[in-house]
Order: structure tokens, then sequence, then C-alpha cells
């Protein structure tokens, strides 16, 4: 690939930084939603095997 053949890229403007900031904010806050869902269910899962252990 040449060098002319790769466009620039422009800075943003103010209003597109901003907006391009709330969806990558946003992206890592579902991110973050669905470990914590993830973390949950694994405790859940857990505690439900220790006490069908401990009952045996």
């Amino acid at each position: 690939m040449r060098f002319d053949e790769i466009a620039p890229i422009k800075p943003l403007s103010p209003e597109q930084a901003r907006l391009k900031s709330m969806r990558d904010r946003v992206k890592r806050d579902q991110e973050a939603v669905k470990a914590e869902r993830a973390r949950q269910k694994i405790k859940t899962g857990q505690q439900q095997l220790a006490t069908t252990n401990s009952v045996s």
C-alpha cells in the first residue's frame, strides 16, 4: 500500500469527540455489567455446589 492510498485521519470536532466518548463509555459499561453477571452466576453456582456437597 502506498502512502497516498492511506487517507489522513482528521481530528474529531468537539461534538464528535463527545459522542465517541459516550459510545465508548456505554460499551465499557455494558462489558462491566456482563462480567458482573457472570461473576454472580459463578458465585451462586459455587454456593449451590458447596451446599449439595455438604448435605451429601
